[in-house]
């Protein structure tokens, strides 16, 4: 940007995430003598009254996504109080592992086991621990499959 342009921007909470970081980014586009617009939010500090406004606006922007952040938090813990928990679904269940356990101790390779769960061994590994495998299915001291 050069002396006496003008940076377009769509909306004003693009641009930065604070009240804070936004007048410092202002700051820096007047020193440069570059005005700012924003299409959405009608501003435009090359006026006195666009700058008034540019400060409420962007003040109103940063409680905004303040007050989303509170009730987005409170969701969540509402949520986990009524024992669901966000995230990508377990695929290897309780009752596979208790499967996965059974099949081993009838013999089974973790190798085996872990192919008709569709999990990677490692997987398998971490999710049954050492006391329910047997000897030959435990990775050797010090490795990592």
């Amino acid at each position: 940007l050069r002396q006496n342009d003008t940076l377009v921007i769509w909306k004003l909470d693009r641009l930065g995430r604070s009240v804070r970081q936004l007048l410092s980014f202002v700051d820096q586009l007047k020193e440069k003598s570059v005005h700012l617009k924003s299409l959405t939010d009608s501003i435009d500090t090359s006026t006195p009254s666009g700058r008034f406004f540019f400060n409420v606006m962007a003040s109103l922007a940063e409680m905004e996504r303040d007050l989303i952040i509170e009730r987005t938090r409170a969701a969540l813990d509402i949520a986990r109080q009524k024992g669901r928990f966000g995230g990508r679904p377990r695929l290897f269940t309780e009752s596979k592992k208790e499967k996965a356990r059974l099949l081993i101790a009838s013999g089974m390779s973790a190798r085996e086991v872990a192919e008709d769960f569709g999990i990677s061994v490692k997987t398998l590994y971490r999710h049954l621990p050492a006391s329910n495998r047997s000897d030959e299915d435990k990775p050797p001291h010090g490795h990592q499959e």
